[in-house]
């Protein structure tokens, strides 16, 4: 390698370096917004379009639920939504199927949509107590004293 191919390396080195930008990803920013009539919608639908980046914005009145599409970052989304001062926080749902106990005390929501639990940390776990325990053996088969009512 020349003092050529030297200059050219270079070259072909700082000219990456500097014109090398980090390319945004398209994302989906699902919130849940407390909106009570379609005055509501539209005002969400309006602010959240004139964040940069957005491609489409979806609002579902009857989940709460404002779906936002485009380059986008989430905290830019949520602090445009939060201007209008609405109850806004990002979608706490995920499809019942995804939890391993979908039905905890933490999961289970009344409010969720249809087979939709809230998203919960997999440390939640069913807890169960000596009391339990005391109460199935007492009505076991293999327990000489368990009650005769069965």
């Amino acid at each position: 390698m020349g003092v050529e191919g030297t200059i050219e390396y270079f070259s072909d080195l700082l000219s990456s370096v500097t014109s090398k930008k980090k390319k945004k990803q398209i994302q989906t920013v699902a919130l849940k917004v407390r909106m009570d009539c379609e005055g509501c919608a539209r005002k969400m639908k309006s602010v959240l379009s004139s964040v940069k980046g957005a491609k489409s914005v979806e609002v579902d009145l009857k989940q709460q639920k404002v779906t936002v599409t485009g380059y986008v970052d989430q905290k830019k989304v949520l602090k445009a939504a939060k201007s209008t001062k609405k109850k806004v926080e990002p979608w706490p749902y995920v499809p019942y199927t995804l939890v391993a106990h979908p039905y905890v005390s933490q999961a289970y929501d009344k409010k969720a949509p249809a087979n939709h639990v809230r998203a919960v940390p997999v440390t939640a776990t069913i807890s169960e107590s000596t009391v339990d325990d005391r109460y199935t053996i007492m009505f076991s088969d293999d327990n000489p004293n368990a009650c005769s009512i069965m």
